[in-house]
């Protein structure tokens, strides 16, 4: 049977596990307490049996009405409730001891600890409840602002149709834009009038050591203030059936980005004369395109609403149960009847007794039922509940053996393609030992045409293994990488799954090199065989973008999606799973030139006539080779200028300032093998010297949020995941060598008579298992910060928001 303690930590909110009850250190206090008993036993057994008939003729006399007015019966412990100073803290429980108990110390230390884990509890319930049900009403506003929208464009629909208006566009009904400076103005005055409520909350609630180290109310009010420039160029203010409303749509695609801009420039030319707006404004049309955005986002707001309140209720269960599992301890311990008398307390506590947050969840299953889901229970439950089903126990069960054989069935396949590769990679390896391809002296056609395909695919599926063990990491120290990246839970990828892929696709490469490589040595002349790499390329890519519902068709269409989103960073909005992929094709500039290689030998077709160098002699090609390496860090300064323009903070710039280090660094290697001179050479060092420490600087201070001077851990951060402080000194040990890779490229060291191709392979594979171990220890800080906050739902933005008319 699993331990309770287990049990509680594997379904906790990741994020809110701070603010969960401290049942592990409930559980070392409980354990001073036997041991001292035994002491205090030892010590005092010759003394009770001397005294012990002495205490019985004094108990009895005492016993007598003669002596004193008969004592009243009471409990162990008596909990007193106490008013809080601010009313967002509510009551406050304290413990009495009416006993002696073996240890008194320790029962008084004991109880001191459990009376904090219950304020604490009811703070964070009663601070999260509040904060869920003002989310509520905002939604419940939005949706009747929505109704009444459509009702009025649905009326302006019939009015149009039965004059016998064209409505072959999209229909549309219009409002009037007010002022910038009485929109920005309110706004403004908004934001002062939160920061003073958030200021006079945090110097009330500055006292108890265990709040959380910052509110959910302090992000979203950063939000507003960093996002008033992205807001400036999406929101409108219109005037429609008496209500005046601002309506906020995120540049989030391109469409809207170019039209947001275009309409800021149109703007501007309007207003060069005059900032005032006059009289009558100016027409907005809202049509049903930018309705059913503002539905979306809507929605969107619902369901993580339902979740935030699903893990509020997990908070309460949770919680409940560890207060009745360590009072059962404790009364093991001590033998003494306390649970009846403190669970009391605890079942009337505020984050049991509230029902505020079970009345919402129901509201909202009600409005997503009625509005989002056509009055169907069941596909409204598919939204709000994607990964939990209310089956039978008998469905339950067979759904639960059900995964458990298809979980064995990838880890048998995984094992299996797992031998197929090594014995087909091993049998290569000894065939082109025997034909000596990665001699000094090889076969230059091979190493020039087939090879590129073999490292392209080591690289691609080596980081993709990583990325699998990644993922097992995460798992294990409880890092919620599906929250980070904004994964559905029913379709991401598990480790099994990422192994599963690798194996079986490195197993279909390395076979068919062998083939190849066995027709090449059976007499078949390079004519013959020089299309079966290109094939293995095409049939991948064609896997990649295949229509049909097979190998994860929502996972690959899901990678092409953010890859889109990358090569046009600017128009698209970043979030964290398009820079992080970002980041990671910045590791893979060595696969990339060989993917550009091999397309333009395969394209231009150059391997009828085996002619590898056309692509490096034309100038378009080499040029767009060299392009290649600086594409990555491109993409990413252009994420890092849009994070900056969205979000208005500084520190997007100075990561800018980071890949255009890179670039530059980079452009010098290109000059250098263009002119191998040593002003070139010395501008290398120089240049690659600074992008490096810029590097290091970033990767263990930003990504990983270690060397914090004022830290407990010495050079590390406050919180760490992993147990042994050993493996993040060793991690930045080894990323500060991995991270000096670049200097092979200046000094230009082989391993004795080895292809410098190999070599070359060997230096990019370092750096993809470089960004392998950096890829978990940013996730960990990641989680950390989100953690800090009790950031454990998405925060959607509302489309709709009104403006006082006064103003």
């Amino acid at each position: 049977m699993v331990k309770f303690s287990k049990q509680f930590e594997g379904q906790l909110v990741p994020e809110w596990k701070e603010a969960f009850v401290d049942y592990w250190q409930l559980k070392k206090d409980l354990k001073k307490i036997p041991l001292l008993n035994i002491e205090n036993n030892a010590t005092n057994k010759n003394k009770n049996k001397e005294s012990s008939c002495t205490n019985n003729l004094i108990s009895s006399i005492r016993k007598l009405p003669l002596f004193g007015p008969q004592r009243r019966e009471h409990g162990v412990i008596q909990v007193h409730t106490k008013l809080a100073q601010t009313l967002s803290k509510g009551d406050l429980y304290e413990t009495e001891l009416l006993e002696q108990f073996a240890d008194t110390e320790a029962a008084a230390e004991f109880f001191a600890l459990l009376d904090l884990q219950l304020n604490k509890v009811n703070k964070f319930f009663r601070t999260k409840e509040k904060e869920f049900v003002e989310r509520g009403e905002s939604l419940k506003k939005q949706m009747e602002i929505l109704i009444e929208l459509k009702a009025a464009l649905k009326q302006h629909h019939d009015i149009g149709t039965s004059s016998g208006q064209n409505s072959k566009e999209d229909e549309s009904i219009s409002g009037t834009i007010s002022c910038d400076e009485e929109s920005t103005k309110d706004r403004t005055e908004q934001e002062q009038d939160i920061e003073n409520s958030i200021d006079e909350v945090n110097k009330n609630d500055g006292q108890l050591t265990d709040s959380p180290r910052s509110s959910e109310q302090e992000k979203s009010t950063s939000i507003k203030r960093e996002d008033s420039k992205s807001k400036s160029l999406s929101e409108r203010v219109i005037n429609i059936q008496g209500k005046s409303l601002k309506i906020h749509i995120p540049l989030t695609n391109p469409t809207r980005t170019f039209s947001a801009i275009s309409y800021l420039l149109r703007d501007d030319m309007i207003n060069q004369s005059s900032k005032k707006c006059g009289t009558d404004g100016r027409k907005l049309h809202i049509n049903r395109t930018k309705l059913k955005h503002a539905e979306k986002m809507i929605r969107g707001a619902f369901i993580e609403l339902y979740k935030g309140l699903g893990y509020l209720q997990t908070y309460r269960n949770l919680n409940m149960l560890a207060f009745v599992k360590i009072l059962k301890k404790f009364d093991k311990v001590t033998n003494k009847q306390v649970l009846p008398i403190y669970l009391r307390v605890v079942e009337s506590s505020y984050f049991n007794s509230s029902d505020k947050a079970l009345k919402l969840a129901d509201d909202v299953e009600e409005i997503f039922i009625k509005h989002f889901a056509e009055d169907d229970k069941k596909k409204a439950m598919k939204y709000l509940k994607p990964a939990q089903k209310k089956e039978s126990h008998a469905v339950t069960f067979f759904i639960g053996e059900f995964q458990k054989k298809e979980s064995h069935a990838v880890t048998f396949f995984t094992g299996l393609f797992t031998g197929c590769f090594l014995a087909l990679f091993v049998g290569y390896v000894i065939m082109a030992h025997i034909t000596g391809l990665y001699r000094s002296q090889s076969d230059t056609i091979y190493m020039e045409t087939v090879y590129p395909v073999l490292s392209m695919f080591s690289l691609m599926f080596l980081h993709f293994f990583l990325y699998g063990c990644n993922i097992f990491m995460w798992r294990k120290t409880r890092v919620n990488y599906s929250f980070i990246f904004e994964l559905a839970q029913t379709k991401e990828l598990k480790y099994r799954d990422v192994f599963l892929i690798c194996t079986a696709s490195m197993s279909a490469v390395v076979g068919v090199l062998v083939l190849h490589l066995t027709l090449v040595a059976k007499g078949y002349s390079y004519n013959q065989t020089q299309a079966i790499p290109g094939l293995l390329l095409l049939a991948f890519i064609m896997l990649l973008v295949c229509p049909f519902n097979i190998i994860y068709k929502s996972s690959r269409y899901h990678f092409i999606c953010v890859i889109r989103n990358i090569i046009l960073s600017p128009l698209y909005k970043v979030v964290m799973l398009d820079f992080f992929m970002a980041d990671q094709l910045c590791s893979q500039v060595p696969m990339l030139r060989n993917l550009e290689y091999v397309a333009c030998y395969y394209i231009t077709g150059s391997y009828k006539t085996q002619d590898y160098g056309y692509c490096m002699r034309t100038k378009y090609y080499r040029d767009l080779a060299y392009a290649v390496s600086f594409l990555p860090y491109y993409w990413r300064a252009m994420q890092c200028a849009r994070r900056w323009f969205d979000e208005g903070h500084k520190s997007h710039l100075v990561n800018l300032g980071k890949y255009v280090s890179a670039m530059l660094a980079a452009g010098a290697k290109v000059a250098y093998e263009k002119e191998k001179n040593m002003g070139w050479l010395c501008l290398v060092i120089v240049m690659s010297s600074a992008a490096t420490v810029y590097q290091l600087y970033w990767d263990f201070v930003k990504d990983w949020g270690l060397l914090q001077c004022h830290s407990k851990n010495p050079w590390l951060r406050n919180e760490l995941m992993l147990r042994r402080k050993i493996y993040y000194y060793f991690s930045m040990g080894l990323n500060l060598v991995l991270r000096l890779a670049w200097l092979q490229t200046v000094l230009h060291y082989n391993f004795g008579s080895v292809d410098y191709r190999v070599t070359g392979l060997f230096l990019a594979a370092l750096e993809v298992i470089r960004r392998g171990q950096w890829n978990f220890y940013r996730l960990e800080n990641e989680h950390l910060n989100n953690a800090g906050k009790f950031r454990a739902v998405k925060t959607v933005p509302l489309p709709f928001h009104e403006v006082d008319e006064q103003d």
